[in-house]
Order: C-alpha cells, then sequence, then structure tokens
C-alpha cells in the first residue's frame, strides 16, 4: 500500500507543478483537474477514508444546496468510476515504476527568499511582483510574489516588517539545468497618473503604473 500511495504522490505532485505553471491552454488545464481530483478520490479508497462526492467540473457538492437525489447519484456513480479503476490496476501483471524513476531523475527543489528591504526613492505606493525568469527562453518559471510597499518606506502591512520572506517551489533538474536563472524584482507605481501634478484638480488615485525593474543571477 506505501508503494501504491507513493507512486500517486509522485503522480499529483508532477501534476501540480504543471497546474501551477499557467501555461496550460483551458481544455487541457480542466482535463488535468479532473485527472488529480479522480486521482485524490482513488487514493482516498486506497486509505479507506471517506469518498467525496463532486460534480463533472470536479468541484466538491455541497450538502446544503444539493438535493439527497442528486447527492446519492454522484455518490453511486463516483462508487463506480473508483471500483472499475481499482479493476484495472489489479490486472496489471507488474507495478508501474515510471513515477519512481521520474521521481528519481527530477527530484524537486526550492529556492527560499527574504526580502530585507526596498530602498527605491518613489514619492507613493508601490507593488513589487518577485519571480524566477529564464533569460535564454524569454519566460517566467514561477508564480510572482507580491509586496505592497508604502510611500514611507516601510511595508505596507507593517507587520509583515522584517517577515517578508518567499519560497519557490517545485524547480526540478531541468530548471536547475538551465544556463542562468534570474530572480527579477517589477516595479509598479500606485497612485497619479503624473507625480509632478501638484493641483488637487489633476490628482488620480489608484492608477498602476510600470516603474522600474531588478534582476540577480540565482547561483
Amino acid at each position: 500500500r506505501f508503494q501504491q500511495v507513493q507512486s500517486m504522490m509522485c503522480e499529483l505532485m508532477e501534476w501540480r507543478s504543471q497546474l501551477l505553471s499557467g501555461t496550460l491552454p483551458k481544455d487541457e488545464l480542466k482535463e488535468l483537474k479532473q485527472k488529480v481530483t479522480s486521482k485524490i478520490d482513488y487514493g482516498n479508497k486506497v486509505l479507506e477514508l471517506d469518498l467525496i462526492v463532486r460534480d463533472e467540473d470536479g468541484n466538491i457538492l455541497d450538502p446544503d444546496k444539493t438535493s439527497v437525489i442528486s447527492l446519492f447519484h454522484a455518490h453511486e456513480e463516483a462508487t463506480n468510476k473508483i471500483t472499475e479503476r481499482i479493476k484495472e490496476e489489479m490486472s496489471k501483471d507488474q507495478p508501474d515504476y515510471a513515477s519512481y524513476s521520474r521521481m528519481s531523475s527530477s527530484p524537486t527543489h526550492s529556492l527560499y527568499v527574504f526580502v530585507r528591504n526596498f530602498v527605491c526613492r518613489i514619492g507613493e505606493d508601490a507593488e513589487l511582483f518577485m519571480s524566477l525568469y529564464d533569460p535564454q527562453r524569454s519566460t517566467i518559471i514561477s508564480e510572482n510574489y507580491l509586496v505592497r510597499w508604502g510611500s514611507r518606506g516601510f511595508p505596507k502591512e507593517i507587520d509583515m516588517l522584517n517577515n517578508l520572506k518567499v519560497v519557490f517551489t517545485d524547480l526540478g533538474n531541468k530548471d536547475l539545468s538551465r544556463d542562468k536563472i534570474y530572480l527579477v524584482c517589477q516595479i509598479v507605481r500606485v497612485g497619479r497618473m503624473d507625480l509632478r501634478d501638484s493641483k488637487s484638480r489633476k490628482y488620480t488615485q489608484g492608477l498602476r503604473r510600470p516603474f522600474g525593474v531588478a534582476g540577480t543571477c540565482c547561483p
């Protein structure tokens, strides 16, 4: 059972990386989400946990908004699918070691970033977007980490001072084999259209304007 659950967890982690990449078309994204929910339901059955009933899109049905008959049909359908899946798994003569080889050949790594300070004279609030960037392919390979910085030189959420930390996860051997990976910080100014506006009648509030960008090569 341990090897069976380990195999499923390896597949789920690989699919999770694909979901977080943000590069999948809408139809493939929907199909992958259905595969993930199906794998989770099957894993719950293997571990003898409660069965979760879902709709066609894989969302958990709310018992307060779904009739008893609909819940019964959804439960029956989910049970039949899982039973068929178990028969397919038992019919295999040999265990599937593909996920083990993928995991051993492509382990996951993480990059820890601690933002200590932001020194840039803007005069208004700013938003800092930090991400990992591949210069050779000209593409961002991670999600954005957002930091809201105030006009007085402190984080907008003052309780986050000296506590701005992020971990970029799901970096595999493929990412480590890239020629270079940059940590890029995009700076967006939030406030007036033009900083030189001095008359109140010209003031505009909440406009987001690109201000600058910075980058450093990751070791």
